[in-house]
Order: structure tokens, then C-alpha cells, then sequence
């Protein structure tokens, strides 16, 4: 595994994200998100420029998942850590979500119910905030990441088919650039890279650290 660190950036004060996240954001659904003419800029291809060929090819997959930010004094970022026993991403950290059924009213019908089956994430404590950019994965998901505002004091009750792990990590840490990465591993014969974060023993990696920066680039830049 080889490590690129990326441009250093001021760490923002967290303190405004939500001020900052209602004036910036909206819940129009992205341009793109079942619109095979429509290219996302925003995805794997942000680290690995060849990806985007290869997402271009593959089935569209609609999905949607939920950005938690905790309203603590100093708010955090609700992730999971996928069950070890799945057949795909095992045990990677990622946020509450999952596909765009065809019962669900929109993306943030979606976030919400996948939150809600995986974590127990009651609704009453989530505040929807807006869509991010559509991020387009290497195997064809578009991604519409919805952030929200959670209220503190939420019990959550993990369904264990699907999650081993919930925690919570300083918005602060996530959104300080210094300690993004661009990393690279071998995949189906090709060097792939990717955006990556360390915290502690979290690794924060793929889709789920390109969200976070993308995160940071339409709050604070």
C-alpha cells in the first residue's frame, strides 16, 4: 500500500456546520441519479481518474445513505462498521444506507429507512439538512448522501445481519484535510486509489471518505 497525503487545509470550526449546511444545501434530488447521460463529478474517479470509464459501463444503481451529525458541543459523525460475515465490504466503515427501493418517496425516504433498519436510528431525533453532490462508485451505485442533523440522546439497536458497530468520530478530525490521504492497492489486476482517514483503530476508507471530502468542499470551501 502506498500513501499520498493530500494538501494540508485549516482545520474549519465545527461549531457552524449546521448554520453553514442549511444556507448551502438542498433537498433537490441530484441531477444524474438514473440518467445514464448524466456523469456525476463526483466519485471514485475523484482519487482514481481511470474509475470513471469503468463506472460509465456498469448498470445504474440508485442508492442513498444518511450523513448523521450529532449536535454535541463539539458535533461528531455517526458511522457503522458493516457485519464481517458479508459477502460484500466486510467489515468496512460506511455510513447507515443502501438502495433506492421502489416504495421509498424519494432519497431521504430511503436514508432514513436504511438508518433506521440497520442502527435503530429513530426518525424523531434526525433533522434532514440536504443532499450532497451524486458520487459515483466503480460498480455503478450513484449515491445521493443525505446530511442530517441528529439531537443527541438517541438509543440506537443494531440489526446484526448487517452492522457489527456504530461510533462516532469528531466532525472536526473528519473535516481537517491533513488528515486525508489518497492510498492505492491492488484490485482485479489494476492499481486502484483511493481517499482515505485514520482514527485510531478506524479505517475510513473508499466511498465513505470521498463523501467526507466531498462534504468538506461544499460546507466549508
Amino acid at each position: 500500500m502506498t500513501t499520498e497525503a493530500t494538501r494540508q487545509q485549516p482545520i474549519p470550526l465545527a461549531q457552524d456546520f449546521f448554520a453553514r449546511a442549511r444556507a448551502r444545501l438542498t433537498l433537490d434530488v441530484p441531477a444524474g441519479l438514473n440518467d445514464a447521460s448524466i456523469t456525476p463529478a463526483r466519485g471514485d474517479h475523484d482519487a482514481d481518474p481511470v474509475m470513471k470509464k469503468i463506472s460509465q459501463v456498469r448498470p445504474i444503481r440508485p442508492a442513498a445513505v444518511l450523513v448523521p451529525v450529532v449536535d454535541h458541543p463539539e458535533p461528531t459523525v455517526l458511522l457503522t462498521q458493516r457485519a464481517q460475515h458479508l459477502p460484500d465490504h466486510a467489515g468496512q466503515v460506511s455510513f447507515p444506507g443502501g438502495k433506492i427501493d421502489k416504495a421509498d418517496a424519494d432519497p431521504l425516504a430511503s436514508a432514513l429507512r436504511e438508518a433506521d433498519e440497520e442502527i435503530g436510528l429513530d426518525r424523531g431525533h434526525v433533522e434532514p439538512l440536504g443532499y450532497l453532490d451524486l458520487y459515483m462508485t466503480t460498480l455503478g451505485y450513484r449515491i445521493v448522501p443525505v446530511i442530517a442533523r441528529v439531537k443527541p440522546g438517541f438509543t440506537l439497536k443494531l440489526n446484526t445481519s448487517e452492522v457489527d458497530n456504530a461510533f462516532e468520530v469528531p466532525l472536526a478530525f473528519l473535516m481537517d484535510q491533513a488528515n486525508v490521504a489518497r492510498h492505492s492497492r491492488d484490485w482485479q489486476g489494476m492499481t486502484r486509489h483511493y481517499y482515505a482517514i485514520t482514527f485510531g483503530e478506524r479505517y475510513i476508507w473508499g466511498v465513505t471518505a470521498g463523501i467526507l471530502r466531498n462534504l468538506h468542499e461544499r460546507i466549508y470551501r
